[in-house]
């Protein structure tokens, strides 16, 4: 209950304990006169509630927290985080481009495409732009750890239906037993006329399944770890086996069919969902998915329960941010440059791919762009003007400190949850931020009086990298890698902060609104 809700129960309480204290009504004449006459000191209190509940109105308004969880919970995959980024996008107005076609591009506008429906470029050009301005950009995935069906995923053990997995970038894969799992991607189908359709596809119902050993089998576990040999041990169950379960059958017409590949129980629920017929289905592309919903938690909700918040979390305050940055007509009547966010597929596996990051979908664009608006093919110079004058804000998760093992944290940089975004530093360029894009990115959180967090790795570990430096190093694009702190990264269940996805939207935005006046402040050769 709000503190309001608090204050009016007890005013509504005292109000009706005095009525209590009288034998008989009050005369109906005295009653009108009450109800003429309010004493100060009950409309100081009725206005001082008034005020509460509408800042406490205002502050749940501006939260995009509950939309943060909805679109979670509808992007299973990286093909439905997309895909949802889609729809919001046409929803606010943008324009969907297509990448063989010829653009059409005028300044005001707002514009995005898709790339293997698993990475997205979107932008909205200001009315002041002129060519040689920059573009601000900010950059996340698509993607998550998980675990995804191989071509050939059938197969049968000790009398059950296995789905046979491979791994997909560095997951905890312990994490993954005894949940409550299911299957999400894409498929191609084969439609009447010959042509071959995509579809995305969603199973909300649990499915699968990879059981632990019992402990009265495996007597050592808890002092030895739990090691599973991640080809054999980690094998989801899909089913009992019947007589006539068999991952056999015959192509129908020469036409390829993946019926002998996937189990027939599997194709079933497959074609009941798309309300196609199984020999329509000629290719599958599936993650296993974790059917438990994303979620508010702990004593006071303040946390963020869900799979794949790294990277959705980030992918959805940069989109909110930008489509909020410029949904009125004015909000671009003043910008100088460019507006873009960028979400990449494969970026938990290097990002070297036609959809990740690695390729130049996004250089490609922003040419394509700066031709569009010059109306004849721009020149070397102006392109590299533009890049000159452009700003990458690369938004990837940040671990936050564990309250269990804080040794594992560099003692001066422990980023905590609730406490703003994280700006990432590495020496050796795991990390693209610098001095200058540091100063930059943080300049934007003082003026708008947001935290901001910093964050080393230690001398004596590893560390990780984002898409920062590879876009960075690609045509020489200034660049901060920063991130939402979190736990339990790359767990099939991750946690951060409620509070932080806030500041995140509210930091990104002012990036899009002020980075501009900002940045020609500032004069580094």
């Amino acid at each position: 209950m709000s503190t309001t809700s608090i204050i009016l129960a007890a005013f509504i309480s005292a109000s009706s304990h005095r009525s209590h204290h009288h034998c008989a009504p009050p005369p109906a004449q005295f009653q009108r006169q009450q109800q003429l006459f309010v004493s100060p000191q009950k409309m100081l209190l009725t206005n001082n509630l008034i005020a509460m509940q509408s800042a406490e109105t205002s502050e749940s308004s501006t939260s995009i927290v509950g939309d943060l969880l909805d679109y979670l919970n509808e992007s299973w995959t990286q093909f439905h985080a997309t895909a949802e980024a889609k729809r919001q996008l046409i929803a606010a107005g943008f324009h969907l481009l297509k990448e063989n076609e010829k653009w059409d591009l005028q300044p005001g506008g707002r514009y995005f495409f898709t790339r293997n429906m698993s990475s997205l470029v979107a932008f909205a050009i200001g009315k002041k732009y002129s060519i040689g301005n920059g573009f601000h950009v900010i950059a996340a995935h698509t993607d998550s750890p998980c675990l995804k069906l191989k071509p050939k995923s059938a197969s049968t053990k000790s009398g059950y239906l296995m789905v046979n997995v491979q791994l997909y970038g560095g997951g905890l894969w312990h994490t993954w037993f005894d949940r409550d799992l299911s299957v999400a991607g894409r498929v191609i189908l084969r439609a009447d006329d010959g042509s071959f359709l995509h579809r995305l596809v969603k199973i909300t119902r649990p499915l699968l399944r990879v059981p632990t050993l019992a402990i009265h089998l495996n007597r050592t576990v808890n002092q030895d770890g739990f090691k599973p040999n991640l080809e054999t041990q980690l094998i989801p169950l899909l089913a009992t086996k019947t007589e006539n379960a068999t991952a056999d059958s015959t192509e129908k017409n020469n036409v390829s069919s993946s019926k002998d590949v996937h189990h027939q129980l599997l194709l079933q629920i497959l074609s009941d969902e798309l309300s196609c017929k199984i020999d329509d289905i000629v290719s599958v592309e599936l993650n296993l998915c974790d059917t438990q919903p994303s979620c508010l938690g702990g004593a006071n909700n303040e946390f963020i329960f869900s799979g794949r918040l790294d990277n959705l979390a980030s992918s959805f305050c940069g989109l909110r941010a930008l489509v909020d940055s410029c949904a009125l007509p004015e909000d671009l009547s003043n910008e100088h440059a460019i507006r873009m966010i960028a979400l990449f597929d494969n970026e938990e596996v290097g990002s070297d791919s036609y959809q990740g990051a690695g390729a130049p979908t996004m250089f490609e664009a922003m040419r394509r762009i700066t031709d569009c608006l010059s109306h004849q093919s721009a020149g070397e110079s102006d392109f590299a003007r533009a890049i000159r004058h452009s700003f990458l804000v690369s938004a990837d998760m940040a671990h936050g400190v564990h309250p269990n093992f804080v040794d594992k944290h560099e003692e001066h940089h422990r980023p905590e949850l609730q406490k703003g975004l994280v700006i990432k530093h590495n020496a050796n360029q795991r990390y693209a931020t610098s001095g200058v894009t540091s100063f930059l990115f943080k300049e934007v959180a003082r003026l708008h009086s947001l935290p901001t967090q910093d964050f080393v790795v230690r001398n004596d570990m590893g560390c990780g990298s984002t898409i920062g430096p590879i876009l960075a190093s690609g045509v020489g694009i200034r660049t901060v890698d920063c991130g939402i702190a979190q736990l339990s990264m790359h767990s099939v269940r991750e946690i951060c902060g409620k509070e932080d996805i806030d500041i995140a939207y509210k930091h990104f935005k002012a990036f899009y609104q002020t980075f501009s006046s900002i940045d020609r402040k500032l004069i580094v050769d």
